[in-house]
C-alpha cells in the first residue's frame, strides 16, 4: 500500500473531516481512504439517487407516504379561474392501479 503525506490542509477542513469520521465511527485515515476509493476506484460508479430505498418501506410506511403526498396530485381550482382555462385534475389512475396490485399481494 502506498503512503501519502497530505500538506497544506486548512484547519476548517480538517475539523470537518474529523467530525465526519467521528460520526461514521471511522479513523480519519479510513475516512480519507474510503472517500478516495469511492471517487477514484477503477470501474466504480456511485449514483446519487434513491435506489437504496427501493423495497425498504413496509406497507404501512408506503401507505403513510402515499397519504402524505396525495395533496400534491390535486390542482388548485382557483388557478384555472385566474387563467381563464378550466382547472385540470391529476390522474390517480396509477395510484388506483398500485392499490389494486398491492391488494392482490396480500
Amino acid at each position: 500500500m502506498a503512503n501519502i503525506n497530505l500538506r497544506g490542509l486548512d484547519a476548517s477542513t480538517l475539523l470537518r473531516i474529523r467530525a465526519s469520521a467521528r460520526r461514521r465511527k471511522l479513523s480519519v485515515n479510513r475516512l480519507i481512504v474510503e472517500t478516495l476509493q469511492e471517487h477514484y476506484a477503477k470501474g466504480s460508479q456511485r449514483f446519487d439517487d434513491l435506489d437504496d430505498l427501493a423495497g425498504a418501506w413496509s406497507r404501512a410506511e408506503a401507505a403513510a407516504f402515499e397519504a402524505a403526498v396525495a395533496p400534491f396530485g390535486e390542482i388548485d381550482a382557483s388557478l384555472g379561474a385566474q387563467s381563464g382555462k378550466p382547472a385540470a385534475r391529476a390522474s390517480t389512475r396509477s395510484r388506483a392501479r398500485r392499490t389494486a396490485l398491492d391488494a392482490g399481494r396480500s
